[in-house]
């Protein structure tokens, strides 16, 4: 089969020659004024471009709840710089195992929002100011908001099930949901845009977890478990999007795809409560327990390095 000239896409069967596919026609035929872009095209037009308004998305409300809980805490425990002990990071919703396997499931979700230190949220926004604006205008306020908070909550399992001893806190396990996501929506979605319009968007995206994921790793404080469970959280609801839900008129099969994944990971957090059993539901706080919390050193960060976006 040939393909496309424009754009790349494959052509229907017993189309030879340079031929152009109908969504690059479609496409050019709508920039010039002449037609209304075809209701079959997913998701968004251009989902970088963000429409003339001056409404706050949810991005920068999320964004302000992460400061706002920070300043609190700097209010509440001192200098920002030191960063803060484990016990006043358990005070603020981190996410440890002893407390939240114990039945504190709140703690898989606050966590997000709690960081430890300002170099840890300064990184952390950064990437959720871009990933979290692209994410937006691509799927909606609404269905941004339940892919971000769902992977939160699937990076906080994946952590307590990689290390139910140590604490959590950091967006960025959200933030690997939002790459995930638009990664499988690139991959599988179909846009007006030629392919190589997007290219460059796929590779920053792929650079950017690579990277974070390879020094996660040599790291010994990343809560790496928490990216790759973010990170595989925010792809498979990016691909069940782009293929059952691609466009925002289909509210009703995203809610379905929401409610899947949140009762598969309530599933995955119901098994870890009764794996890890009595251990972590009788006795949740034992004094050597609270020792060790105060510790330094004895918690986990989700920190994000951004890499440079072409």
């Amino acid at each position: 089969m040939a393909n496309c000239i424009r754009c790349g896409r494959q052509l229907p069967g017993f189309s030879f020659g340079r031929k152009v596919c109908q969504w690059c026609l479609q496409h050019e035929a709508s920039q010039r004024g002449e037609v209304v872009e075809d209701a079959r095209q997913p998701v968004m037009r251009t989902p970088w471009v963000r429409g003339n308004t001056t409404n706050i998305g949810l991005t920068q409300i999320i964004f302000g709840i992460n400061v706002a809980v920070f300043l609190g805490m700097v209010l509440a425990s001192g200098s920002p710089l030191q960063g803060f002990t484990g016990m006043e990071l358990v005070q603020w919703g981190a996410n440890a195992g002893a407390y939240t396997l114990s039945g504190e499931w709140w703690r898989l979700l606050t966590c997000v929002f709690v960081h430890g230190g300002l170099l840890h949220i300064a990184f952390n926004m950064w990437c959720l100011w871009d990933l979290g604006a692209l994410s937006e205008s691509l799927y909606g306020r609404w269905t941004f908001g339940a892919i971000y908070l769902l992977c939160g909550v699937g990076a906080s399992l994946a952590s307590i099930t990689w290390n139910a001893h140590s604490l959590s806190v950091g967006a960025s396990g959200a933030i690997f949901g939002l790459a995930g996501a638009l990664i499988a929506a690139f991959k599988f979605g179909e846009f007006s845009l030629p392919r190589e319009a997007l290219s460059g968007t796929m590779r920053s995206l792929i650079v950017f977890v690579g990277f974070n994921l390879i020094f996660g790793a040599a790291s010994r404080v990343t809560d790496n478990a928490a990216h790759v469970g973010g990170l595989i959280a925010g792809l498979i609801l990016g691909t069940l999007i782009a293929l059952f839900a691609p466009r925002q008129e289909h509210a009703a099969r995203r809610f379905v795809i929401f409610m899947a994944m949140f009762l598969a990971l309530a599933g995955g957090a119901s098994a870890l409560a009764h794996h890890y059993g009595l251990p972590f539901r009788i006795g949740r706080a034992p004094v050597a327990r609270s020792h060790q919390l105060e510790e330094s050193g004895t918690w986990a960060i989700r920190a994000s390095v951004v890499t440079t976006e072409g």
